[in-house]
């Protein structure tokens, strides 16, 4: 009865996401209009922090597929994680995943939006180490963890240094900034740190490998994280930050060329593979690369074909994600070689499975035909380079036909293999293949709405100024039609010749071996060996050791002040016999130091301690602190009379270290002790102008009714800082008492030895 409550309570979480898609479409007719809503509210005024969000085109595209997709997973994993324990948790970490990426795209503020960005990597932490069960999801966790999150920590410094060339930090208003932002002398160090965050988290060449191994996460997560949000977060900032950044050659080239590498290498990858799930994952890494190439191109043509090739890929890599979670779900399996021939036993999965792979090959009348005919243009009307990028496009195009063909083909056409422990996927697995490969269809055969209510505000937002954006099926008999051919026929030719091509592009293959993921374990054992050296070193286990590093870092930092300072030392004066006192007292205090650390008796070391709280005591008396003075004579006598009390049974003193070992600790104390002593000669030299002094003598009585200024202090305005001590002390006291109060432990009952015959001690 309580599992049934639970699994119910989970399908009712799908209405959450349906709510916010709902709430999202409802925006449309503001945005096609050019008045995108806008949210503000104060946070933290002194640090420029609010709680500003804006839905342009472009944020809200994002935000529907986030939700729109969100949801259908939730549905899904009911269904894959069906009987699962932590079904709820997980569902309940996916809901906030999602929140955590609506913030990223709506976010009006660069801090904010840093908050919600690394609230992602969080959350998708703790999704692909899922099964944390297993070595392999952990490793895959903090990877992705590892990779995002650091480029996640210089995003933060990229986005402080342009809030701070632009003179704000709210995103919408730095757009009229881009010129004096691009002008600026801290444009390259904001432009590589935020570039850096944005293709750590898009996995962009050389940080690609996180994404393959993220596979290790269940079926919804990749068909969640890894298609349609956490990947798109990098390209959705790249696109936010276009009309910001964009337009300077140092922009263009370097999205060029790391978005050019990736969109190969990610093909090419993917074409190796046996695994259904990383085929999907190098590919999605080729169709990021894309992205990034189009934004690199940066025209308005590039721009409208970057958001139709997103939109276009969230629809069929969920499907295909979802799809490949079937298969291993229903079959146990997911390498390719071992399924084929399951058309008939699961015919709506392989509809939906034919229509998305038909979308990714680029075939009409599906979205993924309009989106490859405008890439084409755009690489074909860029400004410079057009043929280069053109082939580039072409090339990783004719690859990634023969990607679709083995993620959708094979396992479902060719011979029928039996599976021992198959079962039929229910509806909720079917539910959400079905809606997003029917969406690629129905968008493909409305593309003038398309265009026109979704594409151009989204393009306008991204370029900062109004376009509009036109989108047809059939555009007659152009070069693109023709390079669209030229991409499928080549690419059904390549998937037919595959099996006879592996063995070479097996030893092709060398990113496994010298790749970035061996730099990243390298890099990672070798910071695991710095920070194991270092806690041998600095948490040695000694006391001695603690306190020498402390004091020499003290004396080190406050040498240095005093050096940068040009040593102003109060030099000191003499006054004559009416200094005797306090120079009687300082000798007494010197000598009985000496004396602490030199005698071999532990009583001798109590009473010489003794003697020097009981001489700074007297030191305060004679400038004028009695109270000071009493409290200093009531703990010095309690001190020593403990420590009496304590020590006095203990044996003397034993030399435990070595000549060398206590001449390095007198030269630590030396140096620390003089350093101190020069720390205070300079402050002496500093004229006292104390404005605090006279508030509190003045302020004593009317505000605390006392004339005793030190009393005033300690019981009324620092009232909280006394009680806290007090705390401490009472909390000590009853430990102490505790403590006292315990029985004496047994001593265990031995047996007389015999006596020793040779007569030495047993």
């Amino acid at each position: 009865m309580v599992s049934s409550r639970k699994d119910n309570l989970s399908r009712w979480l799908v209405l959450i996401p349906l709510g916010v898609t709902a709430w999202l479409a409802g925006l449309l007719p503001a945005i096609s209009a050019g008045a995108p809503p806008a949210w503000r509210w104060e946070w933290v005024s002194l640090l420029g922090i609010r709680l500003d969000f804006m839905a342009d085109g472009l944020g809200w595209l994002f935000a529907l597929l986030i939700s729109g997709i969100g949801a259908l997973v939730v549905v899904y994993a009911n269904g894959y994680l069906a009987g699962h324990p932590q079904l709820r948790s997980f569902l309940v970490t996916i809901l906030l995943f999602m929140f955590a990426m609506l913030g990223v795209v709506l976010a009006d503020n660069l801090l904010l939006l840093f908050i919600f960005w690394e609230l992602t990597s969080v959350t998708s932490y703790l999704l692909i180490g899922f099964k944390h069960e297993y070595e392999a999801s952990r490793k895959a966790a903090l990877q992705a963890l590892l990779v995002t999150g650091l480029g996640g920590v210089a995003m933060l410094a990229g986005l402080t240094l342009l809030g701070l060339a632009g003179g704000s930090f709210q995103i919408s208003a730095l757009v009229g900034q881009a010129a004096s932002i691009q002008a600026s002398p801290l444009y390259p160090a904001m432009l590589v740190l935020v570039l850096l965050g944005a293709f750590t988290k898009s996995a962009q060449f050389p940080f690609h490998f996180w994404l393959p191994g993220a596979m290790e996460a269940p079926a919804p997560v990749s068909a969640y994280l890894h298609s349609a949000t956490m990947v798109k977060a990098g390209i959705y900032l790249l696109a936010r930050f276009t009309p910001i950044l964009g337009g300077h050659p140092a922009w263009q080239a370097a999205l060029l060329a790391v978005g050019g590498a990736t969109l190969l290498l990610g093909a090419f990858l993917a074409i190796q593979k046996l695994d259904l799930k990383r085929i999907l994952a190098y590919s999605t890494i080729s169709i990021l690369g894309a992205l990034v190439f189009l934004l690199g191109v940066g025209t308005p043509l590039a721009v409208k074909g970057a958001l139709t090739l997103l939109l276009a890929h969230s629809l069929y890599k969920g499907t295909l994600f979802m799809v490949a979670g079937i298969l291993e779900h229903s079959t146990g399996e997911r390498e390719i070689d071992k399924l084929s021939g399951l058309r008939r036993q699961m015919p709506l999965v392989a509809l939906a499975a034919g229509a998305a792979a038909l979308s990714m090959a680029g075939l009409p009348p599906l979205l993924g035909f309009i989106s490859k005919e405008v890439f084409y243009e755009a690489t074909r009307h860029s400004p410079g380079w057009a043929n280069a990028l053109t082939a580039v496009a072409v090339t990783a195009n004719i690859l990634l036909v023969a990607v679709a063909g083995l993620a959708a083909l094979a396992p479902f056409f060719g011979a029928r293999k039996e599976f021992k422990d198959y079962h039929a996927p229910g509806w909720q697995l079917t539910l959400g293949p079905l809606m997003l490969a029917g969406l690629g269809l129905a968008l493909g055969l409305l593309p003038g709405w398309l265009g026109a209510a979704v594409i151009t505000p989204a393009a306008s937002a991204a370029l900062g100024s109004a376009y509009t954006a036109k989108l047809a099926l059939w555009h007659g008999l152009t070069p693109e039609l023709a390079l669209s051919g030229l991409t499928v026929a080549g690419g059904a030719l390549l998937y037919w010749g595959l099996p006879r091509l592996r063995p070479t592009l097996a030893r092709l293959d060398v990113g496994e071996r010298i790749g970035p993921q061996r730099v990243y374990e390298a890099g990672l054992a070798g910071m695991l060996r710095l920070a194991a050296g270092q806690t041998r070193v600095i948490q040695s286990g000694y006391l001695e050791n603690y306190i020498s590093i402390i004091l020499l870092t003290a004396a080190g930092l406050a040498g240095y002040g005093l050096w940068q300072n040009g040593l102003h030392i109060q030099p000191l004066e003499w006054g004559g016999l009416e200094m005797i006192e306090e120079i009687l007292l300082l000798a007494i205090i010197a000598v009985a130091g000496v004396a602490a650390v030199a005698t071999r008796s532990r009583l001798m070391a109590v009473a010489s301690l003794g003697a020097v709280g009981f001489a700074v005591a007297m030191l305060y008396a004679l400038f004028s602190a009695p109270d000071l003075a009493m409290t200093q004579f009531a703990i010095e006598t309690l001190v020593v009379i403990l420590f009496v009390l304590v020590l006095y049974r203990l044996p003397g003193f034993a030399s435990l270290s070595s000549p060398r070992a206590r001449l390095r600790d007198w030269l630590v104390a030396g140096t620390a002790g003089v350093t101190i002593t020069g720390v205070l000669l300079a402050i002496l030299a500093i004229p006292l102008e104390s404005r605090l002094a006279p508030w509190l003598a003045e302020n004593s009585v009317p505000l605390a009714g006392g004339r005793n200024v030190v009393n005033v202090i300690l019981v009324d305005f620092r009232g909280i800082d006394t009680l806290g001590e007090i705390t401490v002390l009472a909390v000590a006291a009853i430990g102490i008492f505790a403590l006292l109060q315990m029985p004496a432990p047994r001593k265990p009952e031995i047996q007389e030895a015999p006596e020793d015959p040779e007569g030495s001690d047993a």
